[in-house]
Formats: C-alpha cells, structure tokens, sequence
C-alpha cells in the first residue's frame, strides 16, 4: 500500500509600506510645518511695524522674564486692541522721539516749523514741545483756539502716540506777559489750562486711545522755558510728555530725595 505525501501549503503575511514604511508620514509633517510657516510669514509682512516688533520681542524675550507695558487696548495697533507688549527702556524713547520727528516732516506745510516743535528724552518719558513764536504759530493770539497749524501737528502727534502703551500728560504754559479778560476773571492760569484742554480734546478725537491722557495740566507762567527773558515767546507752548509706565504722572524721578538705604 503506497503511501500519500503530505500536502504543505504555505502562507505569506501580507505588510503594508513596503520598502518605505513611514516615511510618508514625516515629509508630510514636513510639509504641513513649512506651509505653516509661509503663512506665518505672508501674516507678518502684511501687518502693521508694531506687531511685527512684538513679535520679535517674543523670540528675544519667550519668558516674558524682562520688564515689559502692556499695551491695553490699542496699544501698538493704532488703536485696534491686539494686547502686543514692548520692553520699555530709554531707547525705546529715542525710538519714539525719531518716528514722531519722521512723521511731522511727511505733514503737508509742518516742515516749515521745524524750529518750533522740539523733542527730548528726559528721566520723565518723551517730551514734545510746540513753542510759539512772535506771530503765533499754533493758538491765536491770547486765545485757546487752535489754528491750522496747531491742529495739523496735533493731530499728526495723536495718531502716531495713540499706537504705543505708554500714558500721556499734556501742559500748557504761557509767557509772563499779564492777561486780563473778563474783568480780570480770566488770567494766564486759565489760559494756560484751556489750551493744554484744547490739546487734549483735538489729539482724543484724532488718534489718542480712551484714558491714555492721565493729566492735563497749566502752569501759567511758572514753569518758564527762558526764566531771564520772561516775555520770550518759546515761554508760551504746549507741552505733551509720553510717560514712562513706572512713572506716576508729574513726578520726575530725577527730583526725588534719595531714600537712606539704612532706615
């Protein structure tokens, strides 16, 4: 009797992938992450120089370790609200001084009155000055009434520190020059307020976000810029002072008394 010989069948396991396994799969996160990355770029260059600043003090800056102002609403967005921060330090203030300069010689007919808008970095913040001159220059004469000029400059001023964090105060100072109006009710004091008011009112309609003005105040003619020449015009000017975040309105640190370490 023969004997039958056993059948063997054999069985292959399918796999899947082949050669290339999960390669697929990394090139096409590759992929993702760069198209990811062109938007990011495509967002950047079309949006405004102070987003794309904060954005650089992100990666300068991740922890968020230095000191930092925050922005509020509208702060470094021209008034949008984007909640953006920038490291505050006295070149930031140098920084301003310059973009403010820049855009008061691109105003039509501001160029010409170069001489009388002047700008310093103080231990204050930024303060901007618009002296006046023998012929005016930026109120009529004797009056809170802001002229062409005044409000041109204004105007130009708010619309570029309406876009950064930082508080502002604005003053009004006049000459020693006596006036008497309305039976000697109204003086150099009220004169000196309500232009610093006429200022403000002009720069929060044109620019300046909601509460960034924290004090409007008048002098008179007791802060005088040229004390040996009392009647000098320059004496009579708007002074707006962009305030340092720490900085508690009208105090200059400069002119504090020194603390004794001991007590």
């Amino acid at each position: 009797m023969s004997e039958t010989a056993p059948i063997i069948v054999i069985k292959k396991k399918a796999e899947h992938g082949g050669h290339h396994g999960g390669a697929w799969k990394v090139a096409y996160a590759d992929f993702v992450t760069a198209m990811m990355s062109l938007f990011i770029v495509l967002w950047l260059m079309n949006s405004s120089k102070q987003i794309r600043e904060a954005v650089a003090g992100y990666f300068k800056d991740p922890s968020g370790t230095s000191k930092l102002a925050g922005s509020g609403p509208g702060a470094l967005a021209g008034g949008g609200g984007t909640g953006e921060s920038i490291t505050v330090s006295k070149d930031n203030m140098s920084h301003l001084k310059d973009e403010l300069q820049t855009a008061i010689r691109q105003v039509q007919n501001l160029n010409k009155l170069k001489n009388q808008i002047e700008m310093t970095v103080t231990s204050e913040g930024l303060r901007v000055e618009l002296l006046e001159s023998a012929t005016g220059t930026f109120f009529d004469s004797g009056s809170a009434d802001l002229n062409v000029s005044g409000k041109d400059t204004l105007i130009a001023l708010a619309k570029e520190l309406g876009a950064v964090p930082y508080k502002i105060s604005i003053e009004g100072h006049t000459d020693s020059q006596p006036l008497q109006r309305r039976g000697g009710e109204y003086g150099n004091w009220e004169l000196s307020v309500d232009r610093a008011n006429s200022a403000r009112r002009l720069m929060e309609q044109n620019g300046l976000r909601e509460n960034q003005v924290v004090q409007v105040r008048g002098y008179a003619d007791q802060h005088l810029r040229k004390p040996d020449a009392p009647l000098d015009p320059s004496n009579r000017r708007i002074s707006v002072i962009v305030q340092y975040p720490t900085q508690e309105p009208g105090k200059d640190p400069a002119k504090e008394p020194e603390k004794d370490a001991g007590k």
